[in-house]
């Protein structure tokens, strides 16, 4: 296959909107009317519960998972994989399904970052997990898993490409963080 139809499939994949179907299900609404309006896993989570909450932060992790395995096996070169994953990201977060109105990409960026950069998400996996369960708070367990991943990555002889790769995807769910709160901020002039 082509790369170009690789990084169309991580397009795709990523623009599989499982937290709006859950909404539809659980419901039986559209979830970027709940809550924060976001279409993602911890969204999911508050409006619709822990169980299906943790159901699409698995389904995301998996399509961005998928994508990155999908063009590993299609012998792709490590560019290609990268911008699959990336394309798999930005499906997540602008899904052709939905209008372009998704998520903030987070897990979807973790199943990425499994499957290219996976022992240093491993390591800081636990840290991460651990903040999420003490302190509840999706923003703080974000930073304990990406802000020294490019540092673990570096310490276990992960390959310069991937280092910046684990520093480039997760500045994407920062970014789309961004994006999506800052028509909350009130100006005063």
């Amino acid at each position: 296959m082509p790369a170009w139809l690789i990084i169309s499939i991580g397009y795709l994949l990523g623009s599989i909107p499982s937290a709006y179907i859950a909404g539809q299900i659980v419901r039986g609404g559209d979830i970027r009317q709940m809550g924060d309006e976001n279409s993602g896993a911890a969204n999911a989570w508050h409006v619709l519960g822990p169980k299906a909450g943790f159901l699409v932060g698995i389904i995301d992790a998996g399509k961005g998972a998928l994508a990155v395995l999908i063009a590993q096996a299609s012998d792709m070169s490590a560019a290609v994989v990268m911008f699959t994953g990336a394309a798999a990201v930005i499906g997540h977060n602008w899904p052709v399904f939905l209008g372009f109105r998704g998520g903030r990409g987070v897990s979807t960026t973790i199943g990425v970052l499994a499957v290219t950069v996976t022992l240093p998400l491993l390591i800081l996996a636990v840290p991460a997990l651990a903040a999420l369960l003490i302190k509840r708070n999706v923003t703080l367990a974000c930073a304990i898993l990406f802000a020294p991943l490019s540092l673990v990555g570096w310490w276990v002889s992960t390959p310069g490409v991937f280092i910046v790769y684990s520093i480039a995807l997760p500045c994407l769910v920062g970014f789309t963080h961004f994006l999506r709160t800052r028509p909350r901020v009130v100006h005063v002039d």
